[in-house]
């Protein structure tokens, strides 16, 4: 059995045990943490290259085109060349940015060599991948500030001993302008239009500049001078990684594979990227206890990407333990718990996580919707008749009502909560009863759950508004 395999073993007997309990998780945490620094070159190239597939949206041209790559350099005797391209546009990192790092982690402890391409020439022209306006260029003192603090807030996920840095402005500071029309002229424009932002500005009559429409074209050069045999990138880069491709065939190299990585989702779950504009972002500079809540604020559906994204459990691991969230052996709040606990065991240590763990539960826990004072009251006698979503607009006012109400129940926001003396009981309302009678809705999830309005307060939970429900 491999290294992983002996650890994935010893997990999952630990997922298997009741995930409320402090020392249950600290030995999980001490398990699945450990290996973030796991030799992974006992794997074979067909489980190298699916266990860099597994967190990927795209690997082009396929997964055993990457297992047959490994297999092949694996007999030269050296690893894959590896290329992360980094245009150091801002000084402060979300967890969003860490996603290829914790991928290019892997692909170093499986023995492969990792070059971190810092764009410090094509970050003055201002990668346009997403954008609908032209990116201010930035200065030589702005990549390098921003780079500083890239590498410091991104240590915890990546060894930066054991990775080679470049510079593309080495070979394209001194590219010519005839070795460019040369270029230019074996890349059809209509490739290069082919990016739906290049489409959407310009037919919405907005500039598009032409280093903006050379970008893909300098990032592909990257690849050229690199020979790298893989490039990583977000899924909003695929069509400049596979430019490098191309111009890698055009100068009669062996393309390399490409693997695109999933945008994160933002902790508000609306469905938006994580950013900071949107201010839906976990930075890495914030203190244990931040992060720890933050992902404590997350939707119960953004658990399983998140999981994925952030901790090195395998999917089998994260298929158990949603599993057992399903089939309600497990509550959505301690495997949450987990959850907040891997992020900051990477960035802080274990003994960090217990200490947020242990003071989130204090501080929010241990609550009683009666501790939080007057709350908002839904008198059944009254609006019994009414629908779930027509309540809500009128008491919660959510606008619009239906609309809203199907949002928060497709996110599993919208619960039945009964509180009694002894703890509370919550029971999470699928998105249809959203439009069914208030009365109907209330009598039916209780009596299915075994609950009953008179054993204690009833209140209506959707996302963080809380109703309490009289006259049942």
């Amino acid at each position: 059995m491999t290294r992983l395999g002996e650890s994935v073993a010893r997990a999952t007997e630990l997922l298997s045990q009741d995930l409320s309990s402090d020392s249950t998780v600290e030995r999980l945490l001490s398990e699945t943490g450990s290996r973030r620094y796991l030799d992974l070159t006992d794997l074979s190239p067909e489980d190298q290259a699916e266990l860099i597939a597994s967190r990927t949206v795209e690997v082009l041209p396929g997964v055993s085109e990457l297992a047959g790559r490994i297999e092949r350099r694996r007999g030269e005797g050296r690893g894959l060349g590896i290329k992360l391209g980094i245009d150091p546009t801002a000084a402060d990192v979300h967890l969003g940015h860490v996603v290829p790092m914790i991928i290019l982690s892997r692909f170093q402890r499986m023995g492969h060599d990792v070059t971190l391409l810092i764009g410090d020439f094509t970050a003055k022209i201002g990668d346009p991948s997403g954008r609908t306006a032209e990116r201010p260029p930035l200065t030589d003192e702005d990549i390098a500030r921003n780079l500083a603090g890239y590498q410091e807030q991104v240590r915890p996920f990546f060894d930066f001993e054991k990775v080679s840095f470049r510079q593309n402005s080495e070979w394209l500071a001194p590219f010519t302008f005839p070795e460019l029309l040369t270029l230019l002229s074996q890349v059809p424009v209509s490739q290069l239009l082919q990016r739906e932002d290049f489409r959407n500005r310009l037919a919405a009559g907005s500039g598009l500049t032409m280093s903006e429409l050379l970008y893909p074209i300098a990032q592909g050069l990257d690849s050229v001078a690199l020979e790298c045999d893989v490039e990583l990138g977000g899924a909003d880069q695929l069509l400049n990684l596979q430019m490098g491709r191309k111009l890698m065939e055009l100068r009669g190299q062996t393309p390399q594979l490409v693997v695109t990585m999933p945008l994160i989702e933002g902790t508000d779950g609306t469905g938006a990227k994580m950013s900071k504009s949107k201010g839906n972002y976990v930075p890495l500079t914030a203190t244990a206890d931040d992060v720890f809540g933050k992902i404590m604020s997350i939707p119960d559906r953004l658990m399983k990407p998140y999981l994925e994204a952030w901790t090195e459990w395998t999917d089998a691991e994260i298929a158990a333990a949603t599993a057992r969230v399903e089939d309600r052996s497990l509550h959505p709040m301690d495997l949450k718990k987990v959850l907040a606990g891997e992020v900051v065991a990477a960035l802080y240590g274990i003994e960090a996580a217990m200490k947020a763990r242990a003071g989130f539960i204090a501080q929010f826990s241990k609550k009683t919707f009666a501790d939080l004072g007057t709350l908002p009251v839904v008198d059944a006698a009254e609006h019994g008749s009414e629908t779930v979503a027509t309540v809500l607009s009128k008491v919660l006012e959510f606008q619009p009502s239906a609309s809203a109400a199907r949002r928060v129940a497709k996110q599993n926001g919208l619960r039945l909560v009964v509180e009694t003396e002894s703890g509370q009981e919550s029971v999470m309302l699928p998105e249809a009863q959203a439009v069914r009678p208030l009365a109907e809705v209330v009598a039916e999830t209780l009596a299915e759950a075994g609950l009953t309005g008179s054993s204690g307060a009833v209140y209506l939970k959707a996302g963080r508004k809380i109703a309490h429900i009289q006259g049942l």
